[in-house]
């Protein structure tokens, strides 16, 4: 029965694929103590199924492209962020994570001679408790065709997914930090002027004053509604629409009257609010100061919805595929707003594959080119590497011309979460042969070589940024996922941080972090090696 099974997964890779991955995610949904692997659960069903059937490991072009969807969704995301971390805060955050990640690579080093295994092994398990191909590739090249690096590697790599997990959920019941709470709903509220001494004020006076904390809609004067103007004089009975948090409206209608709802919202004959959908190429990725939305109507942008979250309008604020916008104009024109917007609810789901295939052409190529180091040779940045740049690139520019690289946050997440689960499957699928037989023989020591590396690189981020730079907890998670690399970690410091925040750290740490470790490997072999 048992050979049956094999041979009819043998027979088909694809079946095995997938049922890697349905078994992968009911094993991650197991808690044990409130610990439970998530999308790391898939990887170790891989292994399994890969020891069980050598013979249905599907291509590795499969898993390289799975990765290469994962690592561009979160380039083209956080470029802004990257690149912005580049400065101030974000040095430290990185200077953090280099710390941590040449601990890690000493402790490689170190405990690879304490068990007499070679360096280029000794680099090939810092690799993979890194979870680094680009390392590993690194490490094969500079070993000029010697694959102990490869076995290394293979030995080390599932504790490299597990470990920091493991390493941040004991971080988090030690620390035991206290979360942030979300962002403060955003809610409209109508308010009557009552206040005297604010009569013949302007909006824009007000705006410097009661209403600095919230962003007016509409104002309604005598018997009519109007969208606010900057120059509009403000009297007593006169109402205002405001949204905001509940404590910006409640300061608000402290500072200005009561609450009179319906005040606006049941007079509709001059303005009415239409939620559209943000779809139209031209206007995404545009900062809404350099927008002239009200040029053919009246128009006002009440709020945002993107995902989950609710947004106050700004200048500097750009409009992103996906997204709802409120927008208060005269009923007349409600055919033209959506047409403004696009207001197609596929753009939740599409993107353009032109940019997409674009984007990846050229961070594929970028991961070709050698950057040549002085004494040493050359690197390259690698299939993982050069993606992801471009992507932080392309990500920073937002757009070039008529081609928008930004893609709807739906989609993306879709587009990362089945990019990241082909990946682990695949990986699992590959490694589970050997990883068995080398821990069958003498892997037990090289196992716990790699397990020790990686705990003392989440270690040492936590400690460094608690201690010393008192960085919060989700911060923390980022920084510690982008120093190990895999991309089930950062979802599984999501899911501790009940946040997307770690995000910004991985996307911040997760590049520089490759360089490194591509560097490092590269300059030891050729040193030492």
């Amino acid at each position: 029965m048992l050979e049956l099974f094999r041979h009819t997964l043998e027979s088909s890779p694809i079946l095995a694929l997938f049922l890697v991955i349905g078994a992968g995610y009911a094993l991650g949904r197991v808690s044990v103590f409130g610990f439970s692997l998530g999308v790391g659960g898939v990887l170790f069903a891989g292994l399994a199924l890969g020891a069980f059937a050598p013979g249905s490991v599907p291509p590795p072009m499969v898993g390289s492209i799975g990765l290469l969807l994962f690592l561009y969704g979160i380039g083209v995301q956080y470029g802004v962020q990257f690149f912005a971390g580049l400065r101030g805060a974000g040095q430290k955050h990185n200077l953090i994570a280099f710390v941590a990640v040449m601990g890690g690579l000493a402790v490689s080093i170190w405990g690879g001679q304490w068990i007499d295994i070679s360096l280029r092994m000794a680099s090939g398990v810092f690799a993979g408790a890194m979870t680094s191909t680009a390392a590993l590739q690194a490490a094969l090249e500079a070993s000029h065709g010697n694959r102990d690096a490869a076995v290394g590697y293979a030995v080390a790599y599932p504790f490299g997914v597990v470990g920091p997990m493991l390493g941040l959920y004991l971080a988090g019941r030690i620390l035991k930090p206290v979360l942030a709470p979300p962002p403060a709903p955003i809610i409209v509220s109508e308010i009557t002027i009552d206040e005297a001494r604010l009569a013949g004020a302007t909006l824009s006076e007000l705006a410097d004053g009661p209403l600095a904390g919230v962003q007016v809609i509409g104002v309604r004067q005598g018997h009519q509604n109007r969208l606010p103007d900057p120059s509009m004089v403000i009297g007593v009975g006169d109402a205002v629409m405001v949204s905001g948090t509940v404590e910006g409206v409640e300061a608000a209608r402290t500072a200005l009257g009561h609450l009179d709802p319906g005040r606006l919202m049941k007079d509709r004959s001059d303005f009415d609010g239409n939620e559209v959908f943000v779809s139209d190429a031209e206007i995404v990725g545009v900062p809404l100061g350099e927008l002239n939305l009200s040029k053919d109507f009246p128009l006002q942008i009440a709020f945002i919805r993107r995902g989950d979250a609710m947004i106050l309008p700004h200048p500097y604020l750009t409009l992103e595929f996906g997204d709802r916008v409120m927008a208060i104009a005269p009923a007349k024109h409600a055919a033209d707003v959506r047409k403004l917007f696009g207001n197609s609810i596929t753009a939740t789901a599409e993107f353009s594959y032109v940019s997409l295939g674009m984007g990846m052409v050229l961070g594929v190529l970028l991961g070709l080119v050698p950057i040549p180091l002085p004494w040493i040779g050359s690197f390259s940045l690698g299939l993982a590497g050069g993606p992801l740049v471009m992507a932080l690139i392309l990500g920073r520019l937002g757009r070039i011309g008529k081609i928008s690289w930004r893609l709807p946050l739906s989609a993306n997440l879709v587009m990362r979460n089945y990019g990241l689960t082909i990946f682990l499957a695949s990986v699992g699928m590959a490694s589970g042969l050997p990883f068995v037989q080398q821990v069958g023989a003498d892997g037990l020591p090289m196992l716990a070589l790699g397990a020790v590396t990686v705990l003392v690189v989440v270690a040492l981020v936590v400690i460094l940024g608690k201690v010393f730079l008192r960085l919060p907890f989700p911060e923390l998670l980022g920084i510690a996922a982008g120093a190990t690399g895999n991309p089930a970690v950062l979802v599984f410091a999501n899911r501790l941080a009940k946040s997307d925040r770690p995000n910004l750290g991985y996307a911040m740490i997760f590049p520089s972090m490759t360089i490194v470790k591509i560097v490092a490997v590269q300059v030891l072999l050729h040193l030492y090696g």
